[in-house]
């Protein structure tokens, strides 16, 4: 549940930058307390996010961290993708301003829990009522720790109604981030088609911000919606490029 004393992203934008809690740089907003999204989502190393059990964030290394919380919101689905492929389920995902794919969240600011931060951020990205979708610590699902960034990542998963999820996606067109920091809503193609690449593999190449492709694949395991066999199956699909001859044989039937 949201607390009262939450301060939103419309209130930090419309305070002064002498006295508001971010300020100016180069153009863009930070907070002062910690670095804004601009530079935490800045492109990641293989291998920078290491996975941490909640009973080791009680070690001195991960006190002072930024800390920032996101959410895979599902629901179950049966309706077939072109009469023909099984959907599997319906995740909710972003288009974020940066032109990379996401979930929503984000900083967790002072005085916030994680699960505070993820569900204020439900509130402005969404367009959600407070308390309309709640996330708990029964729906953490894990955390990964970049210790070049000294950064937390709380990941969270619940699952909503076919319907709610209708009218989530509805809300998020007229939500206070809505073409600011959140540029679209996409549904994951979680299928593969004939040719063994459209679908979930060609979805996989898209370019995804932080280690969110791995809080995917961690989220579909976990709610048991992909096996782990499946996702490395769709991982690793190629293309099916178009022959010479192909083409060639195209240009005379053109011709």
């Amino acid at each position: 549940m949201l607390k009262n004393t939450t301060t939103t992203k419309m209130d930090l934008l419309t305070q002064s930058s002498g006295t508001g809690a971010r300020t100016e740089k180069e153009g863009m907003l930070f907070h002062k307390e910690c670095q804004f999204e601009d530079e935490l989502g800045l492109s990641t190393r293989p291998g920078e996010y290491k996975q941490v059990q909640p009973a080791e964030l009680n070690e001195g290394k991960y006190r002072n961290c930024t800390q920032a919380s996101h959410c895979m919101l599902y629901a179950e689905s049966i309706t077939p993708i072109l009469k023909v492929y099984n959907p599997k389920a319906i995740i909710f995902m972003q288009l974020r301003f940066d032109g990379h794919l996401g979930f929503p969240g984000g900083v967790v600011d002072p005085g916030e829990t994680p699960e505070d931060a993820v569900n204020r951020e439900l509130v402005e990205e969404a367009g959600l009522h407070p308390g309309e979708v709640v996330l708990e610590d029964d729906d953490l699902c894990c955390i990964h720790f970049s210790k070049d960034k000294n950064l937390l990542l709380y990941f969270y998963v619940k699952k909503l109604s076919e319907k709610k999820m209708s009218v989530l996606e509805k809300k998020t067109i007229n939500s206070l981030e809505y073409g600011n920091e959140v540029m679209g809503i996409v549904r994951v193609p979680l299928y593969t088609m004939s040719d063994g690449f459209r679908g979930f593999p060609a979805f996989l190449r898209s370019s995804f911000i932080g280690n969110s492709r791995e809080q995917l694949f961690q989220g579909l395991i976990k709610k048991n919606i992909m096996t782990a066999g499946e996702i490395q199956t769709a991982a690793k699909a190629s293309p099916a490029f178009v022959s010479t001859s192909d083409i060639e044989n195209a240009q005379k039937c053109d011709g």
